[in-house]
């Protein structure tokens, strides 16, 4: 292995060579280091950001311990918690999972595997394509005239169900084209081996295409329920508490998800605006809060990052053995 590693990297130096003259390729030496610097710059800024939440979050957890997470909305930054935007958010995932993944998918494999090349499946992938760029606000006055004003009897108005489907809405067109890309970026000669032995086109497809594309459907998806956890304008539309949320006793889980809601988002936004008057037991600010619920949803986004990269490897093992 280490042999043809070697003969690989001298073939390469002496096409390489061949092809430039044997001279220096300044330009391109120029062209990576700055593009290295722009790297570096970047990961220094994130760092620096992170650095910052990170050190303002301490003294909360610290303080506060996991009281931070089980409690609710509050007008003292002693008391206040995220445990009503935890649950908002994750029932926003909820049916970004429930909702989004399989029509997305749907589409995206139909769109590369079964539909005929024309005007019509060239316009409905270009409209798809623009839809992934339409400013989330859009979707969130969509959100706010249909599921909220025109389908309130089932949704419950201003309620999570209809942040959640407006949420899934959004990010349909992300998964339909990374599903597409990934189903597209697979060898022909995959699908020819499929056909070569009798299968049809849905066992090809099942036991062959989708297999392969797998790992980057997986990370698509994941990417667009971490955009849909951190968007904050379409729920502000649709109604989406920033201030004291109150739990009143005894809810079933059907009052929850037709009631009022907040979500970790919203969260963040509505302490960014109160006012940071010390609390007296703990002397922590509202500003302290938000960073700390920075943290959690970053910590909320990292774990759903997490399983996605679980699930590629297993499928990417799956593939090589």
């Amino acid at each position: 292995m280490a042999v043809t590693s070697s003969i690989r990297e001298s073939a390469g130096t002496v096409v390489r060579a061949g092809l430039t003259g044997g001279k220096r390729d300044v330009r391109g030496i120029v062209f990576a280091v700055l593009l290295l610097l722009c790297l570096l710059t970047s990961l220094f800024m994130l760092t620096i950001l992170m650095w910052d939440v990170v050190a303002q979050a301490i003294p909360v957890f610290d303080k506060r311990g996991t009281s931070f997470l089980t409690s609710d909305l509050a007008s003292s930054p002693d008391k206040a918690g995220v445990s009503q935007g935890i649950w908002g958010s994750l029932v926003i995932a909820g049916f970004v999972v429930v909702l989004a993944f399989p029509v997305g998918i749907a589409a995206g494999v139909y769109l590369e595997e079964y539909a005929h090349p024309s005007r019509l499946t060239r316009f409905i992938q270009l409209n798809i394509r623009n839809l992934a760029g339409v400013p989330s606000v859009v979707y969130g006055i969509l959100g706010l005239v249909v599921f909220v004003q025109g389908l309130d009897g089932l949704t419950g108005g201003r309620s999570v169900i209809a942040a959640g489907i407006t949420l899934a809405i959004l990010v349909l067109p992300i998964i339909i084209i990374t599903t597409a890309e990934a189903v597209s970026a697979v060898p022909q000669g995959l699908r020819e081996a499929g056909f070569g032995v009798g299968g049809t086109r849905w066992e090809t497809t099942r036991d062959h295409v989708l297999p392969y594309a797998a790992p980057g459907i997986l990370t698509g998806t994941m990417l667009a329920v971490a955009r849909a956890l951190g968007e904050a304008a379409p729920l502000l539309l649709i109604g989406a508490i920033t201030g004291r949320l109150a739990s009143p006793p005894g809810q079933t889980l059907v009052d929850r998800l037709q009631g009022k809601f907040t979500a970790m988002p919203i969260v963040i936004y509505g302490w960014a605006n109160e006012v940071n008057k010390p609390g007296k037991k703990t002397g922590l600010t509202f500003e302290d809060l938000n960073a700390a619920a920075i943290v959690v949803l970053l910590a909320m986004v990292l774990v759903l990052n997490g399983a996605a990269i679980l699930l590629r490897n297993r499928f990417e093992n799956r593939r090589q053995g």
